[in-house]
């Protein structure tokens, strides 16, 4: 009756807990679920692709998108993109931040590893007044805050430890980037806008940022790229960089949750094994006892316990 309880409220702790966004106003097509290194409690992140993904975001997203929350430094750190530290001032360099001097004035310097990504507009008004009445998201937590559900019961396995699924956000960006078609017949679109069977009403504000052969990725010893360059390629290197912006130190916490679920499978098989040796000892004492003809020495001897 106890394990009846508890598994139907972890069964109501997973429906409460699941995720949100993308269902809500029921217009929404859920994206279909992609294959990503970094999945489940053993995934990593595959650096070179990271590598990719920042490529695309600084050739293509960083025109439109801030991201004010990821420091030029985290590049370099454990984890991600690999950049040597380096490379990472090298590219500090080339942008430039405001502060104040010490007479109170706002000037420029160029940017160091120590500073955040600058927004590409000077505040949140202006980026809505160059893109139609709306400013563009944030990239640094986006591919977490987009999700979508996947319905009894499947969301309830998406919702354990172990068989867990928390790749939605970036599944829904890989979609959305690849999810832009012209309207079918009987759609209604108003003037401004574009057709996105992923996008929750289907019209997006934002054009299609991304075509074939648009940004040039390195090449290997043959002079080829080492991935195609098409839009399905750069849109699942994009999200796999923002889902690593979301969550810089994702792998640490991995690894810490590895330490804690081997230590306490560990735990686990030592309480049962300290429970078969009690059972064990418990038996012998019991068969000892009756040898001696009941007289209930057992391990202690003829004369019990000394005390």
């Amino acid at each position: 009756m106890r394990i009846a309880r508890l598994a139907a409220a972890a069964l109501l702790a997973a429906s409460l807990g699941a995720g949100s966004a993308l269902a809500e106003d029921g217009h929404g097509t859920n994206p279909p679920r992609e294959k990503w290194s970094f999945a489940g409690m053993f995934g990593r992140f595959d650096q070179a692709q990271l590598q990719r993904g920042f490529q695309v975001y600084k050739e293509v997203c960083a025109n439109c998108h801030s991201m004010r929350l990821v420091a030029f430094r985290n590049l370099a750190e454990p984890g991600g993109p690999g950049f040597t530290e380096g490379q990472v001032k090298a590219l500090a360099e080339t942008y430039s931040v405001k502060e104040l001097d010490d007479s109170g004035a706002e000037k420029e310097r160029p940017a160091r590893p120590a500073d955040r990504f600058p927004s590409p507009f000077p505040n949140d008004k202006a980026a809505a007044a160059a893109n139609g009445g709306k400013a563009p998201p944030d990239f640094s937590v986006l591919a977490k805050a987009r999700t979508y559900e996947r319905g009894f019961p499947l969301f309830v396995f998406d919702a354990l430890p172990v068989t867990g699924y928390s790749e939605q956000g970036v599944d829904y960006i890989h979609a959305l980037l690849t999810g832009y078609e012209d309207a079918p017949k009987g759609f209604t679109m108003p003037e401004s806008g574009y057709y996105n069977k992923y996008y929750p009403g289907h019209v997006i504000a934002m054009p299609n940022p991304l075509s074939d052969g648009q940004i040039t990725y390195p090449k290997n010893d043959k002079g080829e790229p080492v991935v195609p360059e098409t839009v399905q390629q750069y849109s699942h290197d994009v999200a796999a960089f923002m889902a690593w912006a979301a969550e810089p130190h994702m792998m640490a916490r991995k690894a810490l949750a590895r330490l804690i679920h081997r230590a306490v499978v560990c735990g686990v098989f030592w309480a049962d094994g300290a429970r078969d040796r009690a059972s064990v000892l418990t038996r012998v004492d019991l068969d000892r006892s009756v040898s001696t003809g009941g007289t209930g020495a057992g391990l202690w001897g003829h004369h019990g316990p000394l005390v």
